[in-house]
C-alpha cells in the first residue's frame, strides 16, 4: 500500500531519519513510538505527500484514500456536527444511499460520546476536543484504505476510548498509530515500529512484546560488542608490545590489519535513562481529607448533582470513571473550591491544601518569565540542579528551560503548571486528564512521583495504564450518582461486568414442607461440595501455573547468562538458538502471566462465595 525506501530527512543540523525503510501493507495495525520531536509527525507528513524526503522515495498505491487525524488544531469549519462526520464521503462514493450513510454516521458520533442533540449543534461552538472528535467521525464513516492517527486517545474519556478501540479492531483498512498510550497500543497493534537513533525498527506484536524484543535484542549486541572488544584489545596488547621489535614487526602490522578488516558491531544505543528523583513532601494532613454533603449542582435547567455525599481519606488514590458528560470534571472542581457550591456542604480535613491541576490551568504563570525562572519560583526552597531534572522529566530539555512562557504552546504551558504544582505539592492534589502531552518516559516519570507522593490523589483520566497503575479506589459517576469500588480498576471493572451480566432465574422450589427443608439442606450439601471440589480445581490450576512460570524464569536466567558469554559467539550464529529460545521464553512467560492472572481471579472469587 505504501512503500518507504531509504529515506532520510532533516530539519538543518537536526537529523530525524537516515536511509529509512518501512513497508505498510493492507489490514496492518502499526503502533509508531518514539521520543517526543523524533520524527512521528514528520513521517505522517512525508507519506501524505505535505513534505518531500530529502534522499529515498515513498511510493503509493494509486488511488489509495489515505484518512489523518493530526494531533491538534483541525479545523472547526462552518458547518455542524453530523455535516462534519458526513464530509469525508465523496457523492456517489461509499453507501451512496444517504438515509444509511447518515444512521452510520449518527452510530459512530453516539460511540464517540455525542448526543443526538448535538448532531444539527454548529461545530464552531464546540471545544476543541469535541472539534478533534468530530473530525475522528469523519474518518471513521468514511473509511480509508489507510488511517494515520496522531494522538487519537488525547480526546477521548474512557467510555469513548473503550468504545473507538472495538471499533478500529474490525476497521477494514490499514491503521498506523501514533501513541504514548501503552494500553491502546497493547490492545491494537500488530506490530511496533519505533524511531530510535535516526533509525526505524520494527518489532513484531504489541508494545509489551516490542519491549521485550528489543531488550533482548539490546542483550544480544551488547554481549557481542563486548566480546569483539576484547578481541579487539588482545589484539592491540600484542601490537604495542611487539611493535618495536624487528622479529616481531611484520606480525604486529598483520594484527593491526586484523583489526581494520573487522566488520565492526556498534555499541547498543543507550537505552531511555529511568529517571529518579524524589518530589517534597506535603505536610501531614488529617485522617478525613475532603468530604461533601448533600451537594447540589447544575448548569441553568441542566441539573448535574442533587443532594451526592463523598469523602476522601488520607493516601487514598482514587479514580472517577464514567461516562462523558456525566459530571466528573465538575466533581473535581467542587473538591478543589474552584466552583462555589449552591446547596450543601464542602469540608476539607486538619491541616489539609487542596491543588487543582487543569490541562487547561495556566493562569498561575508569569508571561515574561523563563521556564527555568518559573520553575524556581516556589515557596519551598529548590537547587537549580533538581528543578533542572524535573523540567526534563517533562520535556523541557536542554535551551528549553531559557524559552519564554509566552512562547510556550498550550500542551507546554500545561506540562509546566504540572512541573509547578509537584514542586509544591498539596496534601490534596485534584488533576484531570495530567498524561495529556506527555511521552512514555514522561508518564513514568509522572507515576513514580505521584506513587511517592504521601498525600490524598483524585484524578481523571483516559490512559488505562496510567489508571492501572495508580488508582486504589474507583468512583463511578453517572446519572447524578456516585458509586463508590473500594479496588483499582481491574477489580472496578469485574465488578462492573458481573453486574452487568444477566441474573440466573432462581431454582423451583419443591413441593411439601420438611420434604421441602430436607431437599434444601441436600441442595445446600451440594452446593458446598460443589464450591469444595471447584476450589480445589482452581488452586491446582494456579499451583500448575506458578511451578511453569518459575522453571521458565529459571531457564530464562540460563539463556541471559549464556548470551552474555562470549563463548557462544565464537561461531558465527552461535547465539541465535539462544537468542531464539529466549524470546520464546518471554512469549511464554506473557501468556503464563495472564493465564495465572485470569485463575488467581477465578480463585479469589471462588473463596469470596
Amino acid at each position: 500500500m505504501v512503500t518507504i525506501s531509504d529515506v532520510s530527512k532533516a530539519y538543518g543540523p537536526q537529523i530525524l531519519f537516515e536511509e529509512v525503510s518501512l513497508q505498510i501493507n493492507r489490514a496492518d495495525r502499526l503502533g509508531l513510538i518514539g521520543p517526543n520531536g523524533a520524527g512521528k509527525s514528520t513521517l505522517f507528513s512525508l507519506i501524505l505527500g505535505e513534505e518531500e524526503p530529502d534522499a529515498g522515495s515513498i511510493a503509493r498505491e494509486k488511488n489509495v484514500a489515505l484518512g489523518h487525524l493530526p494531533q491538534e488544531c483541525a479545523p472547526a469549519g462552518h458547518g455542524t456536527v453530523l455535516e462534519m462526520a458526513l464530509a469525508g464521503v465523496p457523492a456517489g462514493g461509499e453507501e451512496a444511499d444517504g438515509f444509511h450513510l447518515e444512521r452510520k454516521a449518527k452510530r459512530i458520533l453516539a460511540g464517540l460520546s455525542f448526543r443526538e442533540k448535538d448532531f444539527d449543534r454548529p461545530l464552531r461552538e464546540m471545544s476543541g476536543g469535541w472539534v478533534m472528535r468530530a473530525h475522528l467521525a469523519r474518518l471513521l464513516v468514511q473509511e480509508a484504505d489507510l488511517l494515520l492517527l496522531d494522538e487519537p486517545t488525547n480526546h477521548l474519556d474512557l467510555e469513548s476510548l473503550q468504545w473507538f478501540q472495538e471499533h478500529l479492531r474490525g476497521y477494514s483498512g490499514a491503521i498506523v498509530m501514533i501513541s504514548h498510550d501503552r494500553s491502546f497500543l497493547n490492545e491494537l497493534a500488530t506490530h511496533i515500529v519505533e524511531i530510535r537513533q535516526r533509525k526505524l525498527t520494527c518489532y513484531r506484536g504489541n508494545y509489551e512484546a516490542c519491549v521485550e524484543q528489543r531488550a533482548a535484542a539490546e542483550a544480544q549486541q551488547l554481549a557481542a560488542y563486548k566480546n569483539q572488544q576484547r578481541q579487539i584489545a588482545h589484539l592491540m596488547e600484542f601490537v604495542e608490545r611487539f611493535r618495536a621489535k624487528n622479529t616481531k614487526a611484520s606480525q604486529a602490522q598483520s594484527k593491526l590489519k586484523q583489526i581494520e578488516r573487522m566488520e565492526k558491531i556498534e555499541a547498543p544505543a543507550a537505552a531511555d535513562k529511568k529517571i529518579h528523583f524524589r518530589f517534597p513532601q506535603p505536610v501531614r494532613g488529617g485522617l478525613k481529607t475532603v468530604t461533601l454533603k448533600e451537594v447540589h449542582y447544575a448548569y441553568g435547567a441542566n441539573v448535574i448533582y442533587r443532594g451526592i455525599d463523598f469523602q476522601a481519606e488520607r493516601g487514598q488514590r482514587i479514580v472517577l470513571a464514567g461516562p462523558n458528560g456525566a459530571g466528573k470534571s465538575t466533581l473535581l472542581k467542587i473538591l478543589a473550591g474552584v466552583l462555589p457550591l449552591q446547596a450543601g456542604l464542602r469540608e476539607l480535613g486538619h491541616n489539609v491544601k487542596a491543588g487543582y491541576y487543569s490541562q487547561y490551568r495556566v493562569e498561575m504563570l508569569h508571561p515574561a518569565r523563563t521556564v527555568l525562572e518559573e520553575g524556581l519560583d516556589t515557596p519551598r526552597p529548590v537547587t537549580e540542579e533538581f528543578v533542572r531534572t524535573v523540567l526534563g522529566c517533562f520535556l523541557f530539555r536542554g535551551d528549553d528551560v531559557f524559552k519564554k512562557v509566552s512562547v510556550l504552546s498550550g500542551g507546554e504551558k500545561s506540562r509546566l503548571a504540572l512541573v509547578k504544582l509537584l514542586l509544591d505539592p498539596p496534601n490534596l492534589l485534584l488533576m484531570d486528564e495530567p498524561t495529556t502531552h506527555l511521552d512514555m518516559p514522561g508518564i513514568e516519570a509522572l507515576i513514580a512521583a505521584l506513587k511517592q507522593f504521601s498525600g490524598t490523589i483524585i484524578f481523571i483520566s483516559h490512559d488505562v495504564y496510567f489508571i492501572r497503575e495508580l488508582s486504589t479506589r474507583v468512583v463511578r459517576v453517572e446519572g447524578g450518582r456516585l458509586t463508590h469500588y473500594p479496588g483499582g480498576y481491574q477489580y472496578y471493572l469485574d465488578k462492573t461486568a458481573a453486574a452487568a451480566a444477566p441474573a440466573r432465574p432462581p431454582a423451583a422450589a419443591p413441593p411439601g414442607g420438611k420434604s421441602r427443608d430436607k431437599e434444601q439442606k441436600r441442595i445446600e450439601a451440594e452446593g458446598r461440595q460443589a464450591r469444595y471440589k471447584e476450589r480445589k480445581t482452581h488452586e491446582a490450576a494456579v499451583a500448575l501455573l506458578e511451578r511453569e512460570i518459575e522453571e521458565l524464569e529459571a531457564r530464562q536466567k540460563e539463556l541471559t547468562a549464556a548470551l552474555e558469554n562470549p563463548a557462544s559467539y565464537a561461531k558465527p550464529g552461535g547465539a541465535m538458538p539462544l537468542n531464539r529460545e529466549w524470546l520464546e521464553i518471554a512469549a511464554r512467560l506473557k501468556l503464563l502471566g495472564q493465564e495465572w492472572e485470569q485463575a488467581a481471579l477465578k480463585l479469589e472469587n471462588v473463596k469470596s462465595c
